[in-house]
């Protein structure tokens, strides 16, 4: 396992000079990104829960950033499993609710663990910041937080105009959305090591008055070493073409290693166009029959 955080605060940097300097890229070794998408339902609306797709956006933004080497597990669980060797963060975006590829079985469930124990940074996106209550010991452990009985989940429309003081934030644009969010989380450790980045509400929409019932992203200090990021928005692949979005998540991955994030935040430039180019084809559902009013007697 590679040492993490002090040496990539730097690495931008030493990039940047070995480049300047004609020096390879080869002298240094690479922070690795091993992210994981889960099953895409074939049929569904375009876009809708593009697990995939987002995987595919996140790698080419990541690799913006010199000094980034991505993986992709395009479906679940690797079938080798060697491709977490070396690795500094995951990423999972993925279903939710215990229906996690990585919680289905001990052996699976170890190998995260063991990064975990090893200070990995830990990316959570939409639905796989949810864990079931038979894993709310590792939800705690991960990412700081349980999604609960009294958690609460939806769409609606919310507009986010202030950041707080965090490189997660680093060049983060305001933006509004209507997009599926999750909230209500019950913070471990009444909330050490968490900082909330963004809230959304049906009531408070994006204030930071909801208070932390409306936190539906954040960053985790690990209490035994290591970096979280989750965010439980994202249910829809369109909002990858808002750049204030782009930013936070990316921003939020490489803090997860310890990169020194710009004043200017992480690049992250794409438009609708390339956006679109990962969607992953879908057939299309079905459409409902409307039900026949019922005749008068």
């Amino acid at each position: 396992m590679k040492p993490h955080f002090h040496l990539f605060r730097v690495l931008p940097l030493v990039f940047a000079f070995l480049l300047l300097s004609g020096v390879g890229a080869n002298a240094i070794e690479p922070v690795k990104v091993v992210l994981l998408a889960g099953a895409v339902k074939e049929i569904d609306r375009v876009g809708h829960h593009d697990y995939l797709g987002g995987c595919l956006l996140m790698q080419h933004l990541l690799e913006q950033t010199p000094g980034i080497e991505t993986a992709l597990v395009r479906e679940d669980w690797p079938d080798d499993e060697s491709i977490f060797k070396d690795a500094d963060a995951l990423v999972f975006y993925t279903d939710g609710a215990g229906k996690q590829a990585y919680l289905q079985s001990p052996d699976r469930l170890a190998v995260i663990q063991s990064l975990v124990d090893a200070g990995v940074g830990i990316t959570c996106v939409h639905q796989a910041v949810e864990f079931s209550s038979a894993f709310a010991k590792q939800s705690s452990e991960w990412i700081g937080a349980n999604y609960t009985a009294l958690s609460g989940r939806g769409h609606w429309d919310s507009k986010h105009e202030s950041f707080p003081n965090h490189p997660a934030s680093n060049g983060v644009t305001p933006w509004k959305i209507n997009d599926g969010w999750l909230n209500g989380f019950k913070f471990a450790r009444g909330g050490k090591g968490i900082t909330p980045l963004l809230w959304s509400g049906k009531v408070h929409l994006g204030s930071k008055e909801g208070g932390s019932k409306d936190v539906v992203a954040w960053t985790y200090e690990r209490t035994k070493g290591g970096r979280s990021f989750s965010f439980s928005g994202l249910d829809a692949h369109s909002a990858w073409e808002l750049p204030g979005v782009r930013k936070m998540m990316i921003n939020g991955i490489l803090w997860t290693v310890g990169f020194e994030i710009p004043e200017g935040g992480a690049a992250t430039d794409a438009d609708k166009k390339l956006v679109d180019s990962f969607l992953t084809p879908r057939i299309a559902p079905a459409p409902k029959k409307k039900k026949k009013p019922v005749a008068a007697n």
